[in-house]
């Protein structure tokens, strides 16, 4: 199986399973996906919103951006935990 699908399999586990982190499971799986697809998935704009809700003042939407860029790098950590 190849690391991608290896990488989605368990991101989609843990998106259902810990509530607490969603936001950041969801977009972490976005970020795969755009990671493994190439400009094929999303579209630059798309691609732009998603690297900037990082730096939102709204938690949920800054979860999102975080799990997104962790995505792009097809690890599975969050680069920016602490």
């Amino acid at each position: 199986m190849s690391n991608f699908k290896t990488l989605m399999r368990r991101a989609d586990t843990m998106r259902r399973h810990d509530t607490a982190q969603r936001d950041w499971w969801t977009g972490y799986i976005r970020g795969l996906r755009r990671a493994h697809h190439g400009e094929m998935f999303g579209t630059d704009a798309e691609h732009a919103l998603f690297l900037s809700a990082s730096d939102s003042d709204d938690p949920s939407r800054a979860a999102l951006g975080r799990g997104y860029r962790a995505g792009l790098t097809m690890t599975a950590a969050d680069p920016d935990a602490e």
